[in-house]
């Protein structure tokens, strides 16, 4: 790639070669999802409403009243559920502020499906399919292994997140030469699955890690076993995160209360809170169906197909090139 600022910088940062794999992508996916019978929608990308996981930024605009530029198309995706759309996809792009690196980028392509009637582990199967896909036979042979999220701390750490406390893991972070601050048991567990946990995953092995904390639920569907988890999974493509996906929450009264915790710790840390999606509560109050849904980062994916490891290399143009 050129250097950004260089006198060819107002090229494509992209090779034509990467421009024509991620053409070849797109027409895969979409060639997945029809011989399955799943139909490709559209939803906004400016919403009334930001996104409320904390751990995402969301990107407003000026003019008031504000709208948000969509960190994923799941409320208005839901609502579509809801009204009795079937089985949906949508492929589009959508913006988190404040995340830039060698996977990340404030705008990218996301993939985002929901299945009625399906449990959130066959989904992940589906996400297991899909890749196997449109790889072209360059991921045949790679073994799928599941973990649940306890399981792999504890292989991994010898910890149980579940029972851990903050000094627990800020130990366990000094050990393995981790520096940080003060955190929250759940920013010491982020802190440690990414610089520990991830970079020790088996290589060409496709990792489904399932059933999280109830404090990690989301929009995902917590279960009342002992100890309680929330149904939800993530898979890795090695050694990178591509998909995160759930048991879809279907108890509005439920959601609202999550919406409205979330809405008092952004105020909590001096942030301001988002407004809440009323027409999202009033779609599943009508009645969402039992279903799981998925993202899927598709530039990930591309990175992986292309072998490049930088998300630059498969953008034509990159956050620094825009």
């Amino acid at each position: 790639m050129n250097a950004v600022g260089g006198p060819q910088a107002w090229r494509p940062g992209a090779s034509r070669w990467v421009i024509e794999a991620r053409a070849r992508l797109l027409s895969d996916i979409r060639q997945f999802f029809a011989s399955r019978k799943v139909l490709e929608v559209e939803t906004p990308v400016l919403s009334r409403s930001g996104n409320s996981d904390p751990n995402i930024v969301n990107l407003a605009t000026d003019s008031l009243p504000h709208r948000y530029l969509r960190s994923s198309p799941e409320y208005f995706m839901k609502r579509m559920l809801a009204s009795g759309s079937g089985d949906i996809y949508e492929l589009g792009r959508v913006f988190r502020a404040n995340e830039k690196g060698r996977l990340h980028n404030p705008e990218f392509t996301l993939l985002e499906w929901y299945r009625n009637g399906v449990a959130y582990l066959d989904l992940a199967s589906e996400v297991c399919d899909l890749v196997v896909s449109c790889g072209h036979g360059q991921f045949d042979g790679w073994p799928v292994e599941q973990k649940t999220y306890r399981q792999l701390f504890l292989d991994h750490t010898g910890l149980d997140p579940f029972s851990c406390d903050e000094t627990d893991l800020s130990q366990l972070a000094a050990e393995r030469g981790i520096q940080a601050v003060s955190m929250s048991q759940l920013e010491w567990l982020d802190l440690i699955l990414s610089q520990v946990i991830e970079p020790a995953l088996p290589g060409e092995t496709l990792t489904i890690v399932h059933d999280f904390m109830p404090e990690q639920a989301a929009l995902s569907r917590i279960r009342p076993c002992d100890p309680p988890v929330a149904e939800r999974f993530e898979i890795y493509l090695g050694q990178m995160e591509l998909a995160n996906g759930y048991q879809e929450l279907t108890d509005a009264d439920e959601q609202l209360t999550r919406f409205e915790y979330e809405r008092k710790t952004a105020v909590a840390r001096g942030e301001e809170p988002f407004p809440l999606d009323h027409l999202l509560i009033e779609a599943i109050r009508h009645g969402l169906g039992d279903c799981s849904g998925v993202a899927l980062g598709v530039d990930r994916l591309l990175m992986s197909l292309v072998k490049l490891d930088h998300i630059d290399a498969v953008l034509a143009f990159s956050d620094e090139r825009s």
